[in-house]
């Protein structure tokens, strides 16, 4: 069946959402051999973590297109259009980019499908289409910036080389995958070190970040610690100091609400000196500066508005709950929270730590997607845990909003629910 609109593009690479998630790098190392290697067309910074990749990545590329770089990205999952996946400078790829790499790629995709190796899966092929993209359809970026989707061992970003692998953090999250304890997971993430390659790590517990050291000797990779190759000092709010081992800067102001946002544009700035220092980047103390005062993520404790205070975040583990209710814990106003979780996703832990966020009712939903939580889920963990349960969450939104007076709404959970929320606010009520 050939490929002749945008729509029939999307309505194909999800069709492939079925197939699962399918660790493993040989599909992926097919594909691109067959699509003549576009990996290896460009430089790039690869970007792993639990937590605090995307804040992380968008910190690196603000930084470099502050600098006069072009710099293309690839993160998951999207916010407002499966487009921005697939972005540069900030810019999402068109919709007859789409349908010019899909109508490249399908041939390839549907002969894996019939060999040995079997069908890729949907991560697979949208991580060829970007490495397809750079090589052959915006060939003048300078540098790519790319977000791992799952791990790192075994994702399928991780058969391109870096100028550079960042680590962000590490915590309890995707355990079915990924192992289950710290340690575990800690090396699967440390999966994407590679031989002689500088690593970059914000992670914070010293038993990960043991892991790190020991892959990173084994690789013999330079590791730059969080904490004791570079500190973040005089913190106060969304200011800083970054204090490294050749530089100081000091009243750094980054533009993402959070305290741990400061830890994410300290990795950021030390990822970008260490490729400064070894020459292969320029970098002024004014593009550090712009580029972090200037970076912007949506749906990362994005205010929506104002008046009603309305805040997103997608925290979508016990990890990103716990950053997310240190930063509301210094809203002062009552806070009535939106909270909805995917079925597979440790949705107790998450619930246990919002409930203690003082001044704040907490509500739990659900959203029309495959692996969110059923009705009779719903209805069975607000019992168990005696919070409201809000069964059609646009409604709920909708009376909230209208009847907001000096209290805050306050939604989190899974982005692929923060996306639905903030379309239907940017586009039905805020508008």
């Amino acid at each position: 069946m050939e490929i002749h609109t945008y729509e029939k593009a999307l309505e194909w690479i999800h069709g492939t959402l079925r197939l699962g998630i399918k660790p493993g790098l040989s599909r992926m190392q097919l594909m691109l051999e067959k699509l003549g290697h576009p990996e290896k067309a460009h430089s790039w910074i690869h970007v792993a973590g639990t937590n605090g990749k995307g804040s992380t990545l968008t910190f690196i590329r603000s930084m470099l297109e502050a600098e006069g770089y072009q710099v293309g990205t690839f993160t998951s999952p999207y916010i407002e259009s499966f487009n921005e996946r697939i972005s540069v400078n900030g810019k999402p790829i068109s919709n007859d980019e789409i349908l010019l790499l899909v109508q490249h790629i399908k041939p390839i995709v549907e002969e894996i499908a019939n060999s040995k190796f079997g069908p890729p899966s949907e991560f697979e092929i949208i991580t060829a289409m970007m490495f397809l993209y750079f090589a052959k359809y915006h060939t003048a970026i300078d540098f790519g910036v790319i977000e791992v989707g799952l791990g790192g061992r075994l994702d399928s970003t991780n058969v391109l080389q870096p100028l550079i692998s960042v680590i962000t953090t590490v915590g309890l999250d995707h355990m079915e995958f990924l192992g289950n304890t710290l340690e575990q997971i800690t090396a699967e993430k440390g999966g994407i070190i590679k031989q002689e390659i500088p690593i970059i790590s914000g992670v914070l517990q010293p038993e990960a970040q043991t892991v790190l050291h020991d892959i990173s000797q084994k690789k013999h990779a330079k590791i730059k610690q969080l904490g004791v190759d570079f500190q973040v000092k005089s913190r106060r709010q969304n200011t800083f100091t970054f204090i490294g081992e050749t530089k100081r800067l000091p009243d750094l102001t980054v533009s993402l609400e959070g305290p741990h946002q400061v830890n994410n544009a300290a990795v950021a700035i030390a990822t970008l000196l260490e490729l400064k220092n070894s020459g292969q980047i320029h970098l002024s103390v004014e593009a550090i500066r712009s580029g972090l005062i200037n970076a912007a993520w949506k749906g990362r404790m994005e205010t929506l508005s104002k008046e009603p205070l309305i805040i997103l975040d997608g925290a979508h583990n016990p990890e990103g709950i716990r950053a997310f209710k240190e930063t509301v814990k210094q809203i002062n106003e009552e806070k009535i929270i939106l909270f909805s979780a995917l079925q597979d996703k440790n949705y107790q832990e998450m619930i246990k730590e919002l409930k203690t966020i003082p001044n704040s009712k907490l509500c739990l939903t659900t959203f029309d997607y495959p692996r969110a939580m059923t009705k009779e889920i719903l209805t069975e963990v607000a019992l168990n845990n005696q919070i409201e349960k809000v069964e059609d969450w646009q409604v709920f939104i909708k009376e909230q909003i209208s009847s907001l007076d000096s209290t805050c709404l306050l939604i989190t959970g899974s982005l692929y629910f923060i996306a639905e929320v903030r379309q239907l606010l940017t586009e039905n009520i805020l508008d």
